[in-house]
Protein backbone atom coordinates (compact mmCIF):
# COMPACT_ATOMS: atom_id res chain seq x y z
CA UNK A 1 0.00 0.00 0.00
CA UNK A 2 1.44 3.43 -1.03
CA UNK A 3 -0.05 7.00 0.11
CA UNK A 4 0.68 9.97 -1.32
CA UNK A 5 0.08 13.22 -0.04
CA UNK A 6 0.64 16.82 -1.59
CA UNK A 7 -0.03 20.22 -1.16
CA UNK A 8 0.09 24.14 -2.46
CA UNK A 9 1.29 23.59 -6.29
CA UNK A 10 -1.06 26.73 -7.10
CA UNK A 11 -1.67 25.63 -10.53
CA UNK A 12 -2.17 28.95 -12.71
CA UNK A 13 -1.60 29.70 -16.29
CA UNK A 14 1.54 32.11 -15.41
CA UNK A 15 3.50 28.54 -14.82
CA UNK A 16 3.05 25.83 -16.83
CA UNK A 17 5.83 24.25 -16.32
CA UNK A 18 4.28 23.08 -12.58
CA UNK A 19 1.43 22.59 -13.98
CA UNK A 20 2.81 20.52 -16.55
CA UNK A 21 5.29 18.46 -13.68
CA UNK A 22 2.00 18.13 -11.79
CA UNK A 23 -0.02 16.24 -15.07
CA UNK A 24 3.40 13.50 -15.24
CA UNK A 25 3.11 13.41 -11.46
CA UNK A 26 -0.14 11.69 -11.76
CA UNK A 27 1.03 9.74 -14.77
CA UNK A 28 3.84 8.40 -13.21
CA UNK A 29 3.97 8.62 -9.20
CA UNK A 30 0.54 8.82 -8.29
CA UNK A 31 -0.39 5.93 -10.67
CA UNK A 32 1.24 3.33 -8.67
CA UNK A 33 -0.64 4.46 -5.44
CA UNK A 34 -3.55 3.15 -3.67
CA UNK A 35 -4.31 6.84 -2.70
CA UNK A 36 -3.47 10.25 -2.86
CA UNK A 37 -4.27 13.19 -1.05
CA UNK A 38 -4.71 17.01 -2.49
CA UNK A 39 -4.48 18.91 0.73
CA UNK A 40 -5.22 22.30 -0.38
CA UNK A 41 -4.38 25.38 -2.75
CA UNK A 42 -4.06 23.00 -5.61
CA UNK A 43 -4.77 25.92 -7.61
CA UNK A 44 -3.90 29.71 -7.05
CA UNK A 45 -7.58 30.31 -7.59
CA UNK A 46 -10.88 28.74 -8.06
CA UNK A 47 -14.04 30.93 -8.79
CA UNK A 48 -16.62 28.21 -8.70
CA UNK A 49 -17.16 24.79 -10.36
CA UNK A 50 -19.24 26.39 -13.36
CA UNK A 51 -16.12 28.11 -14.72
CA UNK A 52 -13.40 25.44 -15.94
CA UNK A 53 -10.69 26.89 -18.08
CA UNK A 54 -8.03 24.45 -20.41
CA UNK A 55 -5.91 24.50 -17.19
CA UNK A 56 -8.97 23.32 -14.86
CA UNK A 57 -9.84 20.93 -17.50
CA UNK A 58 -6.86 19.40 -17.95
CA UNK A 59 -6.46 18.50 -14.04
CA UNK A 60 -9.76 17.57 -13.60
CA UNK A 61 -9.20 15.31 -16.60
CA UNK A 62 -5.74 13.73 -15.27
CA UNK A 63 -7.24 13.36 -11.97
CA UNK A 64 -10.55 11.36 -13.56
CA UNK A 65 -7.70 9.19 -15.76
CA UNK A 66 -6.24 8.34 -12.08
CA UNK A 67 -9.32 7.96 -10.19
CA UNK A 68 -10.36 5.43 -12.99
CA UNK A 69 -7.15 3.35 -12.87
CA UNK A 70 -8.03 2.31 -9.40
CA UNK A 71 -6.13 5.53 -6.93
CA UNK A 72 -8.33 6.75 -4.43
CA UNK A 73 -8.43 10.69 -4.27
CA UNK A 74 -9.29 12.84 -1.45
CA UNK A 75 -9.24 16.57 -1.93
CA UNK A 76 -9.30 19.24 0.83
CA UNK A 77 -9.75 23.10 0.85
CA UNK A 78 -6.72 25.17 0.66
CA UNK A 79 -7.31 29.28 1.28
CA UNK A 80 -6.81 29.65 -2.46
CA UNK A 81 -9.18 27.47 -3.61
CA UNK A 82 -11.92 27.25 -0.85
CA UNK A 83 -14.98 26.89 -3.71
CA UNK A 84 -13.85 23.95 -5.01
CA UNK A 85 -17.45 22.15 -4.82
CA UNK A 86 -18.66 18.29 -5.59
CA UNK A 87 -19.23 19.21 -9.30
CA UNK A 88 -15.35 19.29 -9.82
CA UNK A 89 -15.47 16.41 -7.46
CA UNK A 90 -17.44 14.20 -9.40
CA UNK A 91 -15.55 15.02 -12.01
CA UNK A 92 -12.20 14.10 -11.36
CA UNK A 93 -13.79 11.10 -9.45
CA UNK A 94 -12.21 12.72 -6.13
CA UNK A 95 -14.38 12.81 -2.19
CA UNK A 96 -13.89 16.05 -0.88
CA UNK A 97 -12.59 15.97 2.93
CA UNK A 98 -13.35 18.15 6.11
CA UNK A 99 -10.46 20.47 7.27
CA UNK A 100 -9.31 18.76 9.99
CA UNK A 101 -9.92 15.01 9.15
CA UNK A 102 -8.36 11.56 10.68
CA UNK A 103 -7.09 9.63 8.46
CA UNK A 104 -5.44 5.80 8.76
CA UNK A 105 -1.61 6.15 7.12
CA UNK A 106 0.41 2.68 8.01
CA UNK A 107 -0.20 1.79 10.96
CA UNK A 108 -1.14 4.98 12.89
CA UNK A 109 -3.90 7.38 12.55
CA UNK A 110 -3.05 11.04 11.61
CA UNK A 111 -4.79 14.49 11.49
CA UNK A 112 -4.43 16.29 7.72
CA UNK A 113 -5.39 19.55 7.75
CA UNK A 114 -4.55 22.13 5.46
CA UNK A 115 -2.89 24.49 7.66
CA UNK A 116 -4.11 27.99 7.22
CA UNK A 117 -6.53 27.47 10.12
CA UNK A 118 -3.61 27.35 12.74
CA UNK A 119 -1.98 30.31 12.00
CA UNK A 120 -3.66 32.13 14.65
CA UNK A 121 -1.31 35.09 14.91
CA UNK A 122 -2.55 36.44 11.70
CA UNK A 123 -6.13 37.75 12.80
CA UNK A 124 -6.00 39.77 9.97
CA UNK A 125 -6.17 36.23 8.04
CA UNK A 126 -8.12 34.32 10.19
CA UNK A 127 -11.07 36.70 10.21
CA UNK A 128 -10.89 36.60 6.43
CA UNK A 129 -11.16 33.24 6.50
CA UNK A 130 -14.01 32.99 9.25
CA UNK A 131 -15.57 35.06 6.44
CA UNK A 132 -15.01 33.00 3.39
CA UNK A 133 -15.63 29.51 4.99
CA UNK A 134 -19.29 31.08 5.63
CA UNK A 135 -21.56 29.00 2.93
CA UNK A 136 -23.77 31.91 3.01
CA UNK A 137 -20.85 34.06 2.16
CA UNK A 138 -19.74 31.74 -0.84
CA UNK A 139 -23.26 31.76 -2.39
CA UNK A 140 -23.39 35.45 -2.72
CA UNK A 141 -19.95 35.12 -4.40
CA UNK A 142 -21.06 31.77 -6.67
CA UNK A 143 -24.28 34.24 -8.05
CA UNK A 144 -21.76 36.48 -8.84
CA UNK A 145 -22.01 36.49 -13.02
CA UNK A 146 -18.29 35.05 -14.04
CA UNK A 147 -15.92 38.10 -14.79
CA UNK A 148 -17.12 39.89 -11.52
CA UNK A 149 -16.05 36.49 -9.87
CA UNK A 150 -12.80 36.59 -11.68
CA UNK A 151 -11.92 40.00 -11.00
CA UNK A 152 -12.44 39.76 -7.46
CA UNK A 153 -10.16 36.81 -7.51
CA UNK A 154 -7.44 38.84 -8.89
CA UNK A 155 -8.16 41.22 -6.62
CA UNK A 156 -7.98 39.12 -3.48
CA UNK A 157 -4.60 37.86 -4.45
CA UNK A 158 -2.82 41.10 -5.23
CA UNK A 159 -4.11 41.96 -1.75
CA UNK A 160 -2.88 39.04 0.27
CA UNK A 161 0.09 39.58 -1.42
CA UNK A 162 0.44 43.35 -0.68
CA UNK A 163 -0.41 42.47 3.14
CA UNK A 164 1.92 39.25 3.30
CA UNK A 165 4.87 41.67 2.56
CA UNK A 166 4.12 43.77 5.77
CA UNK A 167 3.75 40.69 7.88
CA UNK A 168 6.54 39.57 10.43
CA UNK A 169 7.22 35.50 9.00
CA UNK A 170 6.51 34.56 12.91
CA UNK A 171 3.11 35.45 12.42
CA UNK A 172 2.26 33.68 8.98
CA UNK A 173 3.37 30.60 10.94
CA UNK A 174 1.29 28.11 12.72
CA UNK A 175 0.79 29.07 16.63
CA UNK A 176 2.53 25.79 18.48
CA UNK A 177 -0.16 26.06 21.21
CA UNK A 178 -2.86 25.81 18.44
CA UNK A 179 -0.91 22.93 16.82
CA UNK A 180 -0.81 21.04 20.48
CA UNK A 181 -4.54 21.95 21.24
CA UNK A 182 -5.83 20.57 17.96
CA UNK A 183 -3.94 17.43 18.07
CA UNK A 184 -4.97 16.38 21.61
CA UNK A 185 -8.13 17.30 20.63
CA UNK A 186 -8.14 14.29 17.80
CA UNK A 187 -5.92 12.18 19.80
CA UNK A 188 -2.91 11.99 17.52
CA UNK A 189 1.07 11.95 17.63
CA UNK A 190 1.18 13.22 14.13
CA UNK A 191 -0.17 15.76 12.15
CA UNK A 192 0.35 16.43 8.59
CA UNK A 193 -0.16 19.75 6.87
CA UNK A 194 0.83 22.20 4.05
CA UNK A 195 -0.08 26.40 3.67
CA UNK A 196 3.16 27.82 5.13
CA UNK A 197 5.57 26.72 2.44
CA UNK A 198 8.25 25.67 5.15
CA UNK A 199 8.53 21.62 4.52
CA UNK A 200 9.96 20.52 7.81
CA UNK A 201 9.40 17.47 10.30
CA UNK A 202 9.20 19.27 13.33
CA UNK A 203 9.68 16.48 16.86
CA UNK A 204 8.44 17.44 20.23
CA UNK A 205 6.58 16.32 22.73
CA UNK A 206 2.97 16.18 23.58
CA UNK A 207 1.65 15.60 27.14
CA UNK A 208 4.93 13.23 27.77
CA UNK A 209 4.99 11.49 24.87
CA UNK A 210 6.83 11.81 21.38
CA UNK A 211 4.98 13.33 18.70
CA UNK A 212 5.48 14.70 15.12
CA UNK A 213 4.63 17.89 12.72
CA UNK A 214 5.03 17.29 9.19
CA UNK A 215 4.82 20.33 7.06
CA UNK A 216 4.55 19.63 3.38
CA UNK A 217 6.82 22.54 0.94
CA UNK A 218 5.24 24.18 -2.14
CA UNK A 219 6.09 23.33 -5.50
CA UNK A 220 8.20 25.29 -7.90
CA UNK A 221 9.53 24.94 -11.45
CA UNK A 222 11.14 21.92 -11.34
CA UNK A 223 10.35 21.33 -8.09
CA UNK A 224 7.98 19.14 -5.96
CA UNK A 225 7.22 18.06 -2.34
CA UNK A 226 5.34 15.07 -0.94
CA UNK A 227 4.59 12.75 2.02
CA UNK A 228 4.91 9.47 0.94
CA UNK A 229 3.62 6.18 3.06
CA UNK A 230 4.59 3.10 2.18
CA UNK A 231 3.26 -0.10 3.83
CA UNK A 232 3.35 0.24 7.67
CA UNK A 233 6.78 2.37 7.28
CA UNK A 234 5.91 5.69 9.12
CA UNK A 235 5.43 8.93 6.70
CA UNK A 236 8.28 10.30 4.68
CA UNK A 237 8.37 14.09 3.29
CA UNK A 238 10.15 14.17 0.40
CA UNK A 239 11.44 16.64 -2.23
CA UNK A 240 11.78 15.77 -5.77
CA UNK A 241 12.92 16.70 -9.25
CA UNK A 242 10.42 16.80 -12.30
CA UNK A 243 11.08 17.30 -15.81
CA UNK A 244 9.78 20.20 -17.28
CA UNK A 245 8.64 19.06 -20.83
CA UNK A 246 8.23 21.45 -23.74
Amino acid sequence: MTTLLISDLHLHTGQPDITRGFLDYLERDARHADTLYLLGDIFEAWIGDDYLGDLERQVIEALRRLSDAGTQLYFMHGNRDFLVGEDFAAAAGATLLDDPCLATLGRQTVLLMHGDSLCTGDEEYMKFRAMARDPEWQAQILALPIEQRLELAKSLRMQSSDANTQKADAIMDVTPAEVEAIMREHGVSTLIHGHTHRPAVHEFTLDGQPAQRIVLGDWRPGRGWEVRVEGDAPPRLREFAFQVRA
